[in-house]
């Protein structure tokens, strides 16, 4: 990735961090109608894809399959509407975005509270050498890789595989690993009323929906649909935080709104798909400002042009980004494995 020109348009245009953060200040006001309108035009054609990949299953699963992607699609942006809430974006109230994000948790697989707080974490951390762990994709440095034993490094060549974090980590994560709340302490109560009472309301919403369609045809269609929205979801986050110049630094040279601007990309995608997946390409912005919600996004890019280049990533440009592996350090980039043989360190 060439960000020549962007670090020219950073030293040349864009305010300092925190400046930029007060400026956008006056974004982050939802607006009620907005939010609701969003949701509308999000659970609709969920349910009439849904609906629609359920009777083809009596033509051709190929085509319940075909379906089942752009219902996926739709699903993905389920999840963002809920990720907004758990930022506090999408409503005035902080009960009404709870309380919304706890019933999408239930269509998305994911407990609220739980994924709320581990966001919270990655928010606060993102970019940090010494805070890795929580809510990102593990990653390693260069002589952290080179420490390993070779089963070790074995491990974490295959997590690294485009089959594991594209395919299997996603199914994973969202039908298995989300059913207990293993990230912090066990024994903290809300955790586990988060992650039993969505498991709960998961297992009576399929218990109805299979009641009228049939277990077998209810999860030949929402299996597919789940697994092709964990996976764009996961690339979503993949591309926005793991791209050859992003930012990482160690606790004494980590700034949070540095690590926001230069660790996040700008995922520029064609309008249709910007609007799928909620503007969340809009990464850098978002991660400077969380409490923006996505619908306003837009509007930031549009007053503050000097914002587009920053870290801007086209798709054609970010498959190249699967390829890397490891943080090298002395020269500050994401590298393959390759390309890290030649490191010396």
């Amino acid at each position: 990735m060439n960000v020549g020109k962007s670090v020219a348009i950073e030293e040349r245009e864009l305010l300092p961090a925190r400046e930029l953060l007060k400026a956008l200040a006056s974004y982050r006001q939802p607006d009620r109608l907005r939010s609701i309108f969003e949701l509308i035009v999000t659970i609709v054609p969920f349910f009439v894809l849904w609906i629609g990949a359920w009777m083809a299953l009596s033509v051709s699963y190929w085509l319940t399959m075909a379906i089942s992607l752009a219902a996926g699609g739709f699903l993905v942006r389920f999840f963002l509407i809920q990720h907004d809430c758990g930022h506090g974006a999408f409503f005035l109230s902080k009960k009404t975005n709870d309380w919304v994000g706890r019933i999408l948790g239930v269509v998305t697989l994911t407990p609220y509270d739980i994924w709320r707080r581990s966001h919270a974490i990655h928010h606060a951390t993102s970019g940090n050498l010494d805070e890795r762990g929580v809510g990102d994709i593990d990653t390693l440095t260069i002589r952290e890789y080179r420490a390993l034993s070779p089963m070790r490094q074995l491990l974490y060549r295959l997590y690294r595989s485009p089959p594991v974090l594209l395919l299997i980590g996603p199914a994973f994560q969202f039908l298995l690993r989300n059913r207990l709340p293993q990230m912090f302490n066990s024994d903290k109560r809300s955790y586990w009323i988060s992650a039993m009472g969505t498991n709960l309301s998961i297992a009576i919403a399929a218990a109805i929906i299979a009641y009228f369609t049939g277990l077998g045809a209810f999860l030949a269609v929402h299996l597919p649909i789940t697994i092709v929205a964990a996976s764009i979801g996961v690339w979503m986050f993949y591309v926005q935080h793991q791209f050859e110049d992003t930012f990482w630094e160690g606790e004494g040279k980590w700034q949070m709104y540095e690590a926001a601007l230069k660790g996040s990309s700008h995922y520029d995608l064609p309008a249709p798909f910007r609007w799928m997946t909620a503007n969340i390409g809009v990464h850098h912005v978002h991660h400077l400002a969380s409490r923006i919600p996505y619908y306003r996004l837009h509007d930031v890019m549009r007053d503050f042009p000097e914002l587009v280049d920053i870290r801007r990533l086209t798709f054609i440009q970010s498959l190249s980004c699967l390829k890397l592996r490891l943080w090298d350090e002395d020269n500050r980039k994401l590298v393959s494995f390759a390309q890290a043989r030649t490191v010396v360190t």
